[in-house]
């Protein structure tokens, strides 16, 4: 199970931290990712990050601003969101999965474990 929280209202150019924290015992062995969905359009890939690995990936549209990690300790995910835009508004969901190959880390279908979105809104 996974519960999102975080999101909030920021001017643009601000900032906002989203966490995700996963129940269960197995949480380093997840991928874990960041998805969004804005009003009227479709669910997009935001980022990830393979289990037992440091590294990630992002949309070009968020790379070199947002910045995934985790802490398995506290089985918690995090989205570190800067130099944000009206564009990034969004309801922004976590999602996980025990077993995912690398050409499907971007596709949401491909993660078994979803969170309630948290909405994020960037006013311009």
């Amino acid at each position: 199970q996974l519960q999102a929280s975080g999101g909030g209202l920021v001017q643009a150019g601000g900032s906002l931290t989203l966490s995700c924290i996963a129940s269960g015992d197995t949480f380093r062995r997840y991928a874990l990712a960041w998805f969004r969905q804005a009003p009227g359009k479709e669910r997009e890939f935001v980022a990830a990050n393979r289990q037992a690995s440091s590294r990630s990936y992002y949309a070009d549209s968020v790379k070199g601003r947002f910045t995934i990690t985790r802490d398995n300790a506290k089985s918690t995910m995090y989205l570190q969101m800067n130099s944000l835009k009206a564009e990034d508004t969004a309801v922004y969901y976590c999602a996980a999965s025990t077993t995912i190959i690398l050409s499907a880390i971007a596709e949401g279908s491909a993660y078994a474990y979803w969170g309630r979105g948290t909405q994020v809104t960037v006013s311009s």
